[in-house]
């Protein structure tokens, strides 16, 4: 880790400060020769500027288009260096998630180890560094190299957040997953989001196509990851095969479009009891839409329903219930019906200030002995968001933020938790 800090920095200290101290001393005819052209400012040419501006499905937290390029003397390859320094400070009261990120699910139930109902926290570990590299082949045509990394690892350590290779429309490596829809979540200074929001990173191989100005499709396989509820007999180890996503979506201009996306994931867990492993089939269906309704205004929203889907939705994902002992059949286990949504709008006061709310819920189903009577687990979360976003300069974005969370048991039973955060942020 360390050694993946140092590389970092040399790419960036290099990038951003020699380099261009380089082409100001020796002239740009001389520089040139060198095989090299940099540029800063958001680049010299309007169509580097189109090609470093993100290809990808972001959200609102996502970086966009790098400040700092180089790129070679005939234009085929260009190396983009960017990031942001992301600071929250963030205050939770009458109530409290003990978590840099607010899920409902999370919040503190007096008298069980921790009694404080306040909590003060600073969160600088949404700031971020990364690397594009945007080249021109002649038998794949564009491709796009592209490295993230963000500070969310243990004890703030450097981490990944996307690494992939993009061309002809395939995309390999690491990223949200296809069954996400980033580009229609809602701004929030909260990094996780809304409760019932399906947000995901994981290794995966798709392809995508765009049929016309409207439609485009894509399919996928990504590397599964299973998190259950097991006991003495059961366990989750091994999985045998991919999960599978796909979705459909329309587009009626550039902000604005509707998506269908559904999800297959074959689970595989082993049971001592039977001395076998076993496979159980969670699935999932969603629909997202983002889109102008009239000027100023802008609405956004998710429906996700399926079985066995806890992993993908935000609220239900620290709960492990993608798989769970089946109550009427000891050494088996059982896929659970849940439900994840959110909608919102957002507001332009002026060109540079917008407000929005969000509310979102998260809900998971018993049936087969799951959970036992009158059980305090959860069943579902609530979450409210209103914020408001300046951007003071055209790299500088300063933030609020209320947050209020509800979880509820199934023994109807029910805690809340307040959150204030405030936020400054500097891209470059």
């Amino acid at each position: 880790m360390e050694r993946t800090l140092r590389w970092w920095l040399m790419i960036s200290f290099w990038g951003v400060y020699i380099l261009p101290g380089c082409a100001q001393q020796i002239g740009t005819d001389e520089y040139q020769r060198s095989g090299a052209v940099v540029s800063y400012g958001r680049s010299s040419t309007a169509s580097m500027d189109q090609r470093m501006n993100p290809e990808r499905r972001t959200r609102f937290q996502d970086p966009q288009a790098p400040r700092f390029q180089l790129s070679d003397s005939q234009g085929k390859f260009t190396l983009g260096i960017g990031g942001n320094v992301r600071t929250a400070l963030e205050y939770d009261f009458h109530g409290m998630v003990d978590n840099l990120d607010f899920y409902p699910s999370l919040i503190s139930v007096p008298g069980t180890g921790n009694y404080a109902r306040n909590n003060f926290q600073l969160d600088p570990t949404g700031s971020s560094v990364y690397v594009k590299l945007l080249g021109r082949t002649s038998r794949l045509g564009d491709f796009v190299v592209y490295i993230n990394t963000y500070f969310r690892g243990s004890s703030s350590t450097l981490r990944m957040h996307n690494a992939y290779v993009s061309f002809l429309g395939f995309r390999a490596g690491w990223d949200y997953g296809l069954f996400t829809d980033p580009a229609s979540s809602p701004p929030n200074i909260d990094y996780e989001g809304p409760a019932g929001q399906v947000n995901y990173r994981t290794n995966l191989l798709y392809y995508t196509h765009t049929f016309s100005s409207r439609w485009s499709a894509g399919l996928g396989i990504e590397m599964p990851s299973v998190s259950a509820t097991t006991d003495d007999y059961l366990a989750v180890n091994t999985q045998r095969a991919p999960n599978v996503p796909a979705f459909v979506q329309y587009s009626w201009n550039a902000k604005s479009h509707f998506r269908v996306a559904g999800v297959v994931r074959p689970m595989t867990y082993s049971s001592d009891l039977y001395e076998k492993a076993f496979t159980e089939t969670g699935w999932g269906v969603q629909a997202s839409t983002v889109f102008t309704t009239i000027k100023k205004w802008k609405a956004f929203g998710q429906v996700t329903y399926g079985e066995g889907i806890g992993n993908f939705i935000n609220d239900l994902s620290t709960q492990s219930l993608d798989l769970v002992p089946h109550g009427g059949e000891e050494g088996k286990m059982q896929v659970l019906p849940m439900l994840g949504w959110y909608a919102g709008l957002q507001y332009n006061l002026s060109p540079v200030v917008f407000v929005s709310s969000t509310y979102s819920q998260s809900r998971v189903y018993g049936r087969n002995g799951y959970p036992a009577t009158d059980s305090a687990s959860y069943r579902y979360g609530q979450y409210l968001a209103a914020n408001m976003f300046w951007n003071i300069t055209s790299n500088m974005l300063g933030g609020m933020e209320y947050l209020h969370g509800w979880k509820t048991g199934f023994d109807a039973t029910s805690y809340t938790a307040n959150r204030l955060s405030l936020l400054v942020q500097y891209s470059f």
